[in-house]
């Protein structure tokens, strides 16, 4: 094992800077440098002592969290790892704009089994920091146009660590094209998935969702996949639907990408486009293959641009990926594809 990974904790709360310390700690590969009670203190501590993470809590005196991201990305930017509870979930998104890593949402309530998950997350996410590149976040595009009606062409896209920035890129370098659907599984507790929906919707060029079942798919549209639930697309003789079914105690993750990808690849066949961007782990790799088994699209975010080169990775190691692009081509290219498709064959 090589050396330990170094965070440093910044919180307000002497309480839970201790439960942090205790938590990170418990894993013989991370290393708890010192702590911050505020963003100034914070600042001055990651340029002294060079962390190799930073967990942040957001509502701090003197120096806030916003503040902190915009000036340590300026000076130093380093993996952040925001802490934060339920009631501030649009701040989340601005840390995710503004250059975080990941997030993780505080336990309503301490219980010893809240506590462990919470610690299994924590360490997963701050590990995973280590493959993060200086500098490595998604920060927001320019908006598109608005999208007229037409018939749909849907794309589905998978991710998790590093997501919600890519997913808007993604959407706004799409929203040139008419006529197109996408459906979301992005890996996000429950209670975040809404919020994420509403704030893709209040900067366009789409109008964006949290999936519900039985909506009907609609051009212009994007459905997120409920935290803590599958989203699954359905073909109600001839009409296209879409289901959020509960998750069975066998499944990893609930939104599950494989299963988001499978379904699309099962309603529609060589049409079917799937894209697997930034993420930890494996989630949308058996996916790939169920699309590109049906004659379907399959594209990965390249090495390049993702913040976490994992879900990628393991989906273009089953050589069933057709495409490899960095994420500022994504948008474009299948706005291009869209239009390619709308073509009328020749002679």
């Amino acid at each position: 094992m090589g050396r330990p990974l170094t965070v440093l904790v910044i919180d307000d709360s002497a309480a839970n800077r201790r439960t942090l310390t205790l938590l990170l700690e418990s894993s013989a590969e991370v290393r708890v440098l010192d702590w911050a009670q505020d963003g100034e203190e914070g600042l001055k501590k990651v340029l002294d002592l060079k962390p190799d993470v930073v967990t942040l809590d957001l509502e701090m005196p003197r120096l806030g969290g916003h503040t902190f991201l915009r000036l340590l990305m300026r000076a130093a930017p380093t993996p952040v790892i925001v802490i934060s509870s339920y009631a501030h979930r649009s701040d989340v998104f601005k840390a995710l704009e503004l250059g975080a890593f990941d997030f993780i949402a505080k336990p309503p309530q301490v219980t010893p089994a809240a506590l462990e998950q919470l610690r299994r997350e924590l360490l997963d996410k701050v590990l995973a920091a280590r493959h993060v590149k200086p500098g490595g976040h998604h920060g927001a595009a320019a908006r598109g146009a608005v999208l007229p009606e037409a018939l749909p062409q849907i794309i589905a896209v998978g991710a998790s660590t590093g997501g919600p920035p890519a997913v808007q890129r993604l959407l706004e370098g799409l929203g040139s094209e008419p006529g197109v659907s996408v459906l979301v599984g992005q890996h996000m507790p429950s209670q975040f998935t809404r919020a994420f929906a509403e704030r893709l919707d209040r900067i366009g060029p789409f109008t964006v969702t949290e999936a519900c079942e039985g909506d009907v798919v609609e051009p212009g549209h994007v459905y997120i996949a409920p935290g803590g639930r599958h989203l699954v697309l359905s073909d109600r003789t001839g009409r296209l639907e879409l289901r959020t079914p509960s998750p069975v105690p066998a499944d990893k993750y609930a939104p599950s990408v494989d299963r988001l990808f499978e379904s699309v690849a099962e309603v529609l066949g060589p049409r079917a486009v799937a894209v697997v961007l930034t993420g930890m782990g494996a989630d949308g790799a058996q996916g790939v293959r169920a699309v590109r088994r049906e004659g379907g699209e399959t594209w990965a975010e390249s090495e390049d641009s993702a913040v976490v080169y994992g879900m990628p990775k393991e989906a273009i190691a089953t050589g069933a990926v057709s495409r490899v692009l960095p994420l500022d081509d994504i948008g474009s290219e299948l706005a291009a594809l869209v239009r390619r498709r709308r073509q009328p064959a020749g002679p």
